[in-house]
């Protein structure tokens, strides 16, 4: 093996697992993946268009907020209301919230 020359059957187990018993599908669209790094590669190469890219890949990416996800989450998967609870800072301990946590019943 190329990472343990000294060992070449170290990683067998585990390049066995991926490769044929690859119950996580792992590797089910490297070949997409590779097409598509080729594919981003060969844009790089041009600065403007890479930067269009870029700057309409940012400002299409708005939806994507960890407090609209979590919002969504506790509504929709765990059928829960938000709260605005804010942890204090660490060193200042649980001790100094303003508001408590709800108490379990």
């Amino acid at each position: 093996g190329f990472f343990s020359p000294e060992e070449p059957g170290m990683f067998t187990d585990i390049y066995n697992s991926v490769m044929y018993n690859d119950r996580f599908c792992l590797l089910k669209d490297y070949e997409d993946y590779i097409k598509c790094q080729d594919s981003v590669s060969e844009v790089f190469k041009d600065p403007l268009q890479w930067a269009k890219m870029c700057v309409l890949n940012i400002a299409s990416s708005g939806k994507f907020s960890s407090d609209r996800t979590i919002s969504e989450y506790a509504r929709d998967i765990w059928g829960v209301e938000p709260n605005d609870i804010k942890l204090p800072p660490p060193h200042e301990g649980l001790d100094s919230m303003d508001s408590k946590p709800p108490q379990k019943k």
